[in-house]
């Protein structure tokens, strides 16, 4: 009797996700450089606070955008990967993505309107919701190509995003330049927006745009398909984005703004090097993931060797990182904020467990399992406010970060467990 033939070659998984992240290389160090840059300019050029000024206009932009970008987007690569460009189901499915979209656009527009604590008039609430409407549809152009596995396109358009967003902040905050904060972060979101010129040329070029002239309705399935990664990423909005921006502002509070840029600092440092992260997972780990839903055993094999590449390589450049620290944050920021090295070690366990999360999370997404997905964010962000209750009374500012490390650690651990005890079938028989 023949020997089955194996689902998945072990030896080309890890090479084809190490050729793929060294495509995304470009995109990855154009927003890298950009995000350097505005940092380093917000912290030497903006009045004190200013650093996590920044950080919380981020968490608003991010506030806005989650559902599109973190669920939607992330479901329509899964479902228009097999589908052609132009034919009736992958005009359905794009048509979906873009009325959930509006729809969720126009809500988080009205309750930005509706905000009260918001030091911002209405006409600037108008023009960070106009930035971000650009940006939403450059961010689903990018998905759309990413989807068909245009990645040249998809990192020249995120190149296109970097330089643009950099640009607008460089040209209101540096030597000679007075603008006021808030306009500089406004300038700075819509020339983010402007991106979407480049996002339609190289989406038509490689044929994404193909006969949606002829207007295909969003069908029900479709809607619902989208829809639960909506859910998904309504757990990253309460459970992440909002929790980080109560916990800036409470530490805000209770520190003040210099001792908070403090802090605020770490964790930008921790952004910057997450941002490459995310991007390699989302870019090069979850298509493939995704295209292997369906074989478990495959999909499985995939996950434990990327694990095998991505452990190893992160506690390198982590620990290297760690190293350079001292230059690092004067480089990056200014030198008032050197205080920060005394919070970058715990900072950086716990940015190394959660990155390795990371990668058994989206495995959760992978298989829309929405309830699962919720229920981890759920767990880790309550948590993580136990931690912070318990830990910033006690240690102080240090007390945050450690918080940070041993919910990541927990998490970690926890997401091991589970992945071991739930072996398919086909493995549990040998």
């Amino acid at each position: 009797m023949p020997r089955p033939v194996p689902l998945v070659r072990p030896v080309p998984v890890w090479r084809g996700f190490v050729r793929g992240s060294l495509g995304a290389g470009v995109g990855l160090a154009a927003r890298g450089i950009g995000a350097v840059v505005v940092g380093k300019l917000v912290a030497t050029y903006a009045p004190p606070g200013g650093l996590t000024a920044l950080s919380q206009f981020q968490s608003i932009m991010a506030l806005l955008t989650t559902l599109p970008v973190d669920g939607t987007h992330v479901g329509l690569v899964k479902y228009l990967a097999p589908l052609r460009p132009g034919s009736p189901r992958y005009r359905a499915w794009l048509g979906a993505a873009a009325v959930l979209n509006a729809a969720a656009l126009l809500l988080g527009g009205v309750g930005l309107a509706l905000w009260p604590g918001l030091a911002a008039g209405q006409g600037q609430r108008a023009v960070l919701v106009g930035g971000l409407v650009l940006g939403t549809m450059q961010a689903l152009l990018g998905a759309a190509l990413l989807a068909a596995g245009r990645l040249r396109a998809y990192v020249a358009v995120t190149v296109a995003v970097a330089a643009l967003g950099t640009g607008a902040v460089a040209a209101g905050l540096g030597p000679g330049r007075g603008w006021p904060l808030p306009l500089v972060l406004l300038a700075y979101v819509v020339g983010q927006g402007l991106a979407v010129g480049p996002a339609l040329v190289l989406a038509g070029r490689a044929g994404m745009l193909r006969g949606l002239g002829r207007w295909a309705a969003p069908s029900r399935v479709a809607l619902r398909g989208l829809a639960r990664f909506g859910l998904m990423a309504i757990g990253n909005l309460v459970f992440g984005r909002a929790v980080d921006m109560t916990v800036r502002a409470l530490l805000l509070a209770r520190f003040g703004p210099h001792r908070t840029d403090v802090w605020q600092a770490a964790a930008k440092l921790s952004d910057n090097y997450t941002m490459v992260v995310a991007a390699v997972l989302s870019s090069v780990f979850y298509p493939r993931l995704a295209a292997l839903a369906g074989q478990p055993v495959a999909a499985r094999a995939y996950l434990r060797s990327v694990l095998g590449v991505l452990a190893p390589a992160l506690a390198l450049g982590l620990g290297a990182i760690f190293l350079a620290r001292d230059g690092l944050l004067t480089l990056l920021f200014a030198p008032r904020l050197l205080a920060a090295r005394d919070l970058l070690a715990p900072q950086m366990l716990g940015d190394w467990a959660k990155f390795l999360s990371w990668v058994f999370i989206f495995q959760l997404t992978a298989q829309a399992r929405t309830g699962r997905y919720v229920a981890v964010q759920a767990a880790s962000a309550v948590l993580y406010a136990a931690l912070l209750a318990g830990l910033v009374p006690a240690l102080g500012l240090p007390g945050a970060v450690w918080a940070h490390a041993l919910r990541y650690a927990a998490l970690l651990l926890g997401c091991g467990f589970f992945w071991v005890k739930s072996r398919p079938a086909a493995l549990a028989m040998k």
